[in-house]
């Protein structure tokens, strides 16, 4: 009685195996992804060590506003003589933090909506299309602007929390259309010729055939959420209760006149790197993945 189960761990176990060589080797294919691989975990890395190594205010310079670079201050400093890369590092725990909050509630959310309409159809899909059609009229800069009066988003957590709540629409949609794909698929219709649940169908069968789409959707959640974010405190729509790249930005442009003083270009060129180097590793790594679940795509 316990052969087969052997036999079948075995299987799984060699599974993985092979899906760790083959993500290997489609990494080690190109450098420029293993580049991506070495820029997100250092991100990560930042955001969760970095603003340990800073005591919680940051020591100030009155001799040395706005100074220059140098091996001290490899970005210079800030209007009140801060060291901008620390800012930038004790910066980035929010900015990553609401990032990862708001992708993980845009795919959880979109992924389960769009997976249950598409597999059910009939009444369930109309209501719940009709509820995400009308999620999608809602203009989300009104809507912040609003809650900004009475919400501080001190919390990355809270920020997370709106960012993913306003962002679940697309994926949604995106997701059902796929199931929709999916459903008419042999292993499917095999499934539910055993008499197998639903949950057990969309959760063993169909939501593994879209694992590469959803976590390629999270990663390009991560990028609209810290451009967002990072967008709402550059325009000053959000209250500055902590320090992140989007408060940099605006203290940088419209308190230091960065766009028409050198003085202050440092200090608005550091987190404007940052995020440009965040959105270069995920794009590569997008790409690494694109490659990894398309065997079409793979190649000899």
């Amino acid at each position: 009685m316990t052969a087969p189960i052997v036999v079948a761990g075995g299987s799984r176990a060699a599974l993985r195996r092979n899906f760790r060589r083959g993500v290997w080797r489609v990494l080690r294919r190109k450098p420029s992804r293993m580049l991506g691989v070495v820029i997100l975990i250092g991100f990560a890395f930042m955001g969760a060590v970095g603003p340990l190594l800073y005591p919680e205010r940051l020591p100030r310079d009155d001799d040395a506003l706005y100074a220059p670079p140098s091996w001290e201050h490899p970005f210079g400093t800030d209007f009140e003589g801060t060291d901008v890369l620390a800012l930038v590092v004790t910066g980035s725990r929010y900015v990553l933090m609401t990032a990862l909050v708001t992708a993980l509630i845009t795919v959880v959310l979109g992924t389960a909506i769009g997976l249950f309409a598409g597999f059910r159809r009939g009444r369930w899909d109309s209501v719940l299309m009709r509820i995400t059609d009308m999620k999608l009229t809602i203009p989300a800069l009104p809507l912040l602007l609003v809650l900004s009066t009475v919400w501080k988003f001190e919390s990355a957590v809270e920020m997370g929390l709106v960012l993913g709540l306003l962002g679940w629409g697309g994926v949604a949609r995106a997701v059902r259309a796929q199931s929709l794909s999916l459903r008419e698929r042999g292993f499917v219709e095999a499934a539910r010729g055993l008499g197998l649940p639903t949950t057990h169908i969309i959760g063993r069968e169909l939501l593994p055939s879209m694992a590469p789409f959803i976590a390629m959707n999270m990663l390009i959640a991560v990028t609209g959420a810290v451009y967002a974010q990072v967008g709402l405190f550059f325009l000053g729509v959000l209250p500055f209760e902590a320090n992140n790249w989007g408060v940099m930005l605006n203290l940088s442009v419209f308190g230091g006149g960065a766009l028409t003083s050198t003085a202050a270009l440092p200090y608005m060129m550091a987190p404007l790197l940052a995020i440009l180097l965040l959105t270069l590793g995920i794009v590569l790594v997008v790409d690494a993945m694109d490659e990894i679940f398309n065997p079409r795509l793979r190649e000899e």
